[in-house]
């Protein structure tokens, strides 16, 4: 019988090494739950015996009892190795952390490290996650602030999607069919899909370069579900990116700049796997270069972006009954798929995607080709022709900008404010480069003036 000391199996060469062997003990059932320490055996495997008596037996018992916090009650006995006699203990336990002498080690290999606080209290977050996951706990709210329409609304695309079996009868039955009632309880899985009261905010801003200096607009949305949120993060994204023209025989197709399916994909994920306990809101920041989608909630430990989209990495779920729900929709396509969804999506459209697993959050970095973009990639021209609109290669703020400008000359800084939803500052900023670039022009005085469309 050959043996080798690894993350579940200790060897000791006699018992005066029972210390150790306690210590080894807790380090295998913090990582593993389960092992196995055998006394009469080198570490190298050599098989050299061990004296067993009823006493040395009882004295590995009343060591592993007066050690341990809090108690596990392994299996002790003698066991014929070679010919030898030796000592078998072999344990089982399910409720880590476990403390030898009043300190918590971890297995690594075939050593048995100390744990330091962070990782300790990791372990104990990893035992309680159950008990302390956000979208779990009973919520704030009463059925009545539940959107009953909402939910209506939920049921048909799932029913469409397939991923229910029952038609809508009411707010109170559905939730209770997928299990957000608890105790005649609201979840805040079901305050955060259908309520507008929901604690979730997002952040949105728009910057004039690269940096966060100078902002030409920004946005804050709450008091809406999630999926309202979503469709408003996307909305405002779709407002303020580049789109081309791609022309067919019949028809002309109008292409975003980052494939909508990568930005759809990253902001229902964004809203997934979000910390709710962490106070901070949900980020969209559009810069001259690239478009940022944060949240904060750290990547799952051990684990880097990269495993899920070149391996068969299991989705590790920070919100399972959100994810259910936007699973149910189609929102998510398949558990853990989310990444190389994007990663694809980009990839198919020439777009560099990066993923930044920060000290605060995750975020997903879309790199924007404003080059390719105006250059009309794919079929659109360089520069317009005589006789094509301008709305081609401008996103849809500055086609409104154009629209009212055209609309009334006279128009002021504060009416094109309203009429675009974009600050007075943005609405300066963009004016400033339309004049630069030709496209407009001031007639006259600041007041008293007017705007001629010059193209």
């Amino acid at each position: 019988m050959a043996l080798k000391e690894s993350e579940t199996l200790e060897l000791k060469k006699s018992t005066s090494e029972l210390k150790e062997a306690v210590v080894s003990i807790a380090a295998i059932l913090n990582k593993h739950g389960k092992g196995e320490v055998y006394f009469g055996v080198k570490n190298d495997g050599a098989v050299v015996g061990q004296q067993v008596t009823e006493k040395s037996i009882r004295d590995v018992s009343q060591t592993i009892s007066e050690a341990f916090e809090p108690k596990i009650y392994p299996r002790i006995g003698r066991v014929k190795i070679d010919g030898r006699d030796c000592i078998l203990v072999s344990f089982e336990a399910e409720n880590p952390p476990y403390f030898a002498f009043g300190r918590a080690y971890m297995r690594v290999g075939d050593e048995d490290r100390r744990l330091a606080v962070s990782e300790l209290e990791k372990l104990i977050l990893e035992k309680n996650k159950e008990k302390t996951r956000w979208d779990g706990q009973v919520a704030d709210c009463l059925l009545d602030d539940i959107n009953a329409k909402a939910v209506r609304e939920f049921v048909s695309k799932a029913n469409a999607a397939g991923r229910i079996d029952f038609r809508f009868q009411s707010a109170e039955a559905t939730l209770k069919k997928l299990g957000l009632i608890k105790n005649k309880r609201l979840l805040r899985a079901a305050q955060a899909l259908f309520s507008s009261k929901n604690p979730l905010k997002v952040q949105a801003a728009l910057f004039a370069g690269i940096e966060k200096m100078t902002f030409l607009d920004i946005q804050q949305f709450e008091g809406q579900n999630l999926f309202e949120l979503m469709k408003s993060s996307e909305e405002y994204i779709k407002k303020h990116m580049m789109w081309r023209v791609k022309f067919g025989k019949l028809e002309r197709e109008e292409i975003p700049e980052i494939p909508l399916d990568a930005l759809r994909e990253a902001l229902v994920n964004s809203v997934c796997h979000r910390d709710y306990y962490a106070p901070e809101s949900n980020k969209i920041a559009i810069f001259k270069d690239r478009i940022e989608i944060y949240n904060p909630g750290r990547f799952p430990a051990g684990l880097v972006p990269k495993d899920f989209i070149t391996k068969p990495e299991q989705s590790v779920l920070r919100n399972p009954l959100i994810a259910d729900g936007l699973y149910r929709t189609k929102d998510i396509e398949k558990w853990g798929s989310g990444l190389k969804r994007i990663c694809d999506a980009c990839k198919d459209n020439k777009v560099k995607v990066e993923f930044q697993d920060l000290k605060t959050g995750f975020q997903v970095v879309f790199y924007r080709n404003i080059g390719e973009s105006l250059s009309g990639r794919d079929g659109a021209r360089k520069g317009p022709d005589k006789g094509q609109k301008l709305s081609r290669y401008y996103p849809d703020t500055i086609q409104k900008i154009l629209k009212a400008v055209s609309g009334n000359p006279r128009i002021t800084i504060a009416q094109l404010s309203k009429a675009t939803g974009l600050s007075k500052i943005g609405v300066k900023y963009n004016l400033r480069k339309l004049k630069k670039e030709g496209v407009l022009k001031r007639v006259g005085p600041d007041r008293g003036g007017y705007w001629e469309v010059k193209k």
